[in-house]
């Protein structure tokens, strides 16, 4: 773009200048770099809140019983290894069945820490989405 301007003496002045408009993955890694750069006040909107919320009740149980799982597959191979490879029927059966009981316990676990994350936060998680809720009512009327 061009911009023409005539000075109080008469004298032409040209200014050019062109703007290039972000791609979609240039636009993400702004706004990613801007929101870290947002301190905890400026972030808080509803949404936002209510989606950390849901990660707060649903991430600690995913964790706990992944690492349960994946510690008793560990110690299940071991136990076989142990029988197969190195003759030690009876450890190697011991540490199997230990691994099928981590395996085994990994989804109760995951159960219980998610019933009492969400009992704990059941009545922020509730208000929040009413809140969110009754907005989107109140832009429709």
């Amino acid at each position: 773009m061009e911009h023409r301007d005539q000075n109080r003496n008469g004298n032409h002045h040209t200014f050019r200048y062109s703007y290039i408009a972000p791609t979609e993955e240039e636009r993400r890694e702004i706004e990613s770099i801007r929101r870290s750069y947002i301190t905890g006040e400026d972030r808080g909107s509803k949404l936002d809140q209510l989606r950390a919320l849901d990660s707060r009740v649903k991430k600690p149980a995913l964790w706990v019983a992944l690492n349960l799982g994946i510690l008793g597959l560990l110690s299940f191979g071991l136990g076989f290894s142990m029988v197969m490879e190195w003759r030690m029927l009876l450890g190697g059966i011991i540490i199997s069945l230990a691994g099928v009981v981590l395996m085994v316990l990994a989804y109760p676990v995951h159960e219980a820490i998610l019933r009492r994350n969400k009992a704990k936060y059941r009545d922020q998680i509730l208000k929040l989405s009413e809140e969110l809720l009754h907005e989107g009512e109140n832009q429709n009327s």
